[in-house]
């Protein structure tokens, strides 16, 4: 089972989606033949239990659009977690240097190249295979976000974008501002500065720049042209 949203950002394709902090089937069920690309599931910010995203989730199956969850931390078992549920990637929150960009894709990943605990049964059925195929192919179609949040992170990207699984580095303009002084100022120009150091060094280590949000269409369509 091919993850879908991995090979649109392999081949260099700009993919678009929807944050979801809600329990409402709804609301998934509106989206997700939307048109959009990814539906990502906020555990950290959001009030939503991994009980209920693995609900969600389960609504989702036959989707075009790629179910992706966000954990409460770098944590073994909130990963672990999220991955059971079928969930075709995670979203790592506030990696700011190599050792925990290391860290964040060893809990992604299946023995020899991590120490994911194997419970294959769920995320099996959710991806149509069978538990050994899925142990099989974990590995390599598992999509490994981590968020650039920290004035840290920037000056550590060549070191982080250097790990080798890592495949999109997410800025969260809000958190970044704030670390950098320009609280409620997310577009500030020194901000700018640095999301523009983090897109120049995802191009130079061929791993896929992401931004968590724009001001509005035109905004994004700027953001899409870096």
């Amino acid at each position: 089972m091919r993850n879908r949203l991995k090979e649109m950002l392999k081949a260099g394709k700009t993919a678009l989606g929807v944050w979801i902090s809600t329990g409402c089937s709804e609301v998934v069920w509106a989206l997700m033949d939307s048109g959009v690309d990814w539906l990502l599931f906020d555990t950290e910010h959001g009030p939503c239990s991994i009980e209920t995203v693995d609900k969600l989730i389960q609504y989702m199956r036959g989707s075009k659009a790629t179910p992706i969850i966000r954990v409460v931390w770098n944590d073994l078992n909130a990963i672990k977690r999220a991955l059971d549920t079928g969930a075709y990637g995670v979203v790592i929150p506030w990696v700011s240097s190599r050792e925990e960009a290391v860290q964040a894709v060893r809990y992604c990943r299946y023995p020899p190249d991590g120490i994911r605990g194997a419970a294959p049964g769920r995320p099996a059925r959710r991806w149509g295979i069978t538990s050994n195929e899925y142990l099989r192919c974990a590995n390599d179609e598992i999509l490994i976000i981590i968020q650039i949040e920290r004035e840290e992170a920037v000056n550590n990207i060549e070191d982080i974008l250097s790990v080798e699984g890592v495949d999109v580095a997410l800025i969260g303009p809000t958190d970044l501002s704030m670390s950098m002084g320009f609280v409620g100022r997310p577009f500030h120009p020194k901000v700018v500065e640095a999301m523009d150091k983090v897109i120049d060094a995802c191009k130079e280590a061929g791993v896929t720049p992401g931004i968590a949000y724009a001001l509005n269409p035109e905004h994004a369509n700027q953001l899409i042209s870096k």
